[in-house]
């Protein structure tokens, strides 16, 4: 089965999604300054970084050279900023005024981990479910 046209596409959809995320983390820091969980230092510049985090993983999901580099980063990223979707979740976050319910954060919270395969199937980290088995080894490569 060749999920290149399928890797792709969800490849293009991810970076597309990840690029929006940037802007809004970057256009309207302020509002997920409630989210944060109060150990992380400097809230406002974190959110900032992440928002150019976003950016660059959006990027790099679509160029050759760093698509690997961005999936596990996009990956790892999806991990660190779980903590703050849980504190949204529990304290009843609000956005524009609008207090989010639990049929937001249930289904946002239980797609965390389908974004972190997302990213590394994304980025050709793993070729899971698609293909089973090891890749073969390259020549002069040595087995584990």
């Amino acid at each position: 089965m060749d999920i290149t046209p399928l890797r792709t596409v969800l490849r293009l959809l991810l970076a597309i999604i990840f690029a929006a995320v940037s802007f809004v983390h970057l256009r309207y820091t302020d509002v997920f300054l409630p989210i944060m969980p109060d150990w992380v230092p400097d809230p406002r510049q974190v959110i900032l970084f992440t928002g150019t985090c976003e950016l660059a993983g959006a990027i790099g999901l679509v160029t050759k050279n760093f698509r690997y580099l961005a999936g596990v980063m996009l990956a790892l990223y999806a991990v660190c900023v779980y903590p703050a979707n849980i504190k949204q979740a529990i304290t009843g976050g609000m956005i524009d005024g609008v207090r989010l319910t639990w049929w937001y954060h249930g289904p946002r919270l239980a797609f965390q981990p389908v974004i972190v395969w997302w990213a590394l199937f994304s980025g050709e980290v793993i070729d899971w479910p698609f293909r089973s088995g090891r890749k073969p080894l390259k020549t002069g490569q040595n087995k584990v």
